[in-house]
């Protein structure tokens, strides 16, 4: 199964918030007929309405693909619109988090092929990484078209077992949140020093996202570029001593919040 595969049998878009209407207009630039698009959501935004795709209609016999992007807690209410689907004609393509394989499985029939992926918000503007993982019904052909699907909107990465989503789940679909929580610390750490509030909050997010491209950029390790931005006595190796003290700096720190959301998601998928 290939894009021409989607084009020609369509594709379900069950649930079209920020993370599905980023996809969305990934698929739609790429060239994906708007025809063939149907999506199911209950709020349809002004932009959604302007693409020209199928709204709350009805949907293909045996779509190629559909894609499940609502909430996890919704998974059980919206799913069941589906489930006339499962059974090995259309695969399944979740990016809800904490949602297992085997759930999936059981709402949808034995047999139905399923991905389940992790984006994360950076796929809004073509930045993302989202990983992968299939249940044994998925084809290569198949996973191949899930990623082509979701390289829509950043890369992909496939894990070598489901028990890694967490981990995943932890660092790279919540990593974001952490980050823009790093940002808001940093200028409040500026106002603390005597800058005003506008002038620390444009140095912090100005940094955060400067580094980030740079380390997006550059070949060498995150290690080396922190070490060639630290001069032996100097500002930063001062500001570094606290921040990674090994009993109450960030390492220690970032373990507990990790931790904290991996075992979130396990709860969520239990």
């Amino acid at each position: 199964m290939n894009l021409d595969d989607v084009a020609r049998r369509g594709l379900v878009l069950l649930g079209c918030g920020k993370m599905g209407s980023a996809m969305l207009a990934g698929w739609l630039d790429g060239g994906l007929p708007p025809s063939s698009v149907h999506v199911l959501t209950p709020n349809p935004s002004n932009w959604l309405k302007s693409t020209g795709v199928n709204i709350n209609g009805d949907l293909p016999a045996h779509p190629a693909i559909a894609l499940l992007a609502v909430k996890p807690q919704k998974m059980d209410e919206a799913l069941p619109r589906l489930a006339a689907l499962g059974g090995g004609k259309t695969l399944f393509l979740s990016v809800a988090a904490g949602l297992t394989l085997a759930k999936y499985e059981a709402m949808l029939g034995h047999g139905t092929p399923v991905v389940r992926a992790m984006p994360n918000t950076p796929s809004a503007v073509g930045r993302g990484i989202t990983a992968v993982v299939a249940n044994p019904q998925v084809t290569e052909g198949d996973l191949q078209l899930a990623e082509a699907l979701l390289s829509a909107v950043g890369e992909t990465v496939r894990l070598e077992g489901e028990d890694q989503m967490d981990a995943v789940s932890a660092i790279s679909g919540c990593g974001p949140a952490y980050v823009f929580h790093l940002i808001e610390a940093l200028a409040a750490a500026g106002e603390a020093e005597g800058l005003p509030a506008d002038l620390a909050m444009r140095l912090a997010r100005a940094t955060v996202t400067g580094a980030g491209e740079l380390a997006h950029r550059a070949p060498e390790t995150a290690s080396q570029l922190r070490t060639n931005v630290t001069s032996p006595g100097g500002l930063t190796a001062a500001g570094l001593a606290v921040l990674m003290d090994k009993e109450n700096g960030l390492p220690p720190l970032m373990r507990r919040t990790v931790a904290a959301a991996a075992a979130r998601g396990r709860e969520l998928g239990a």
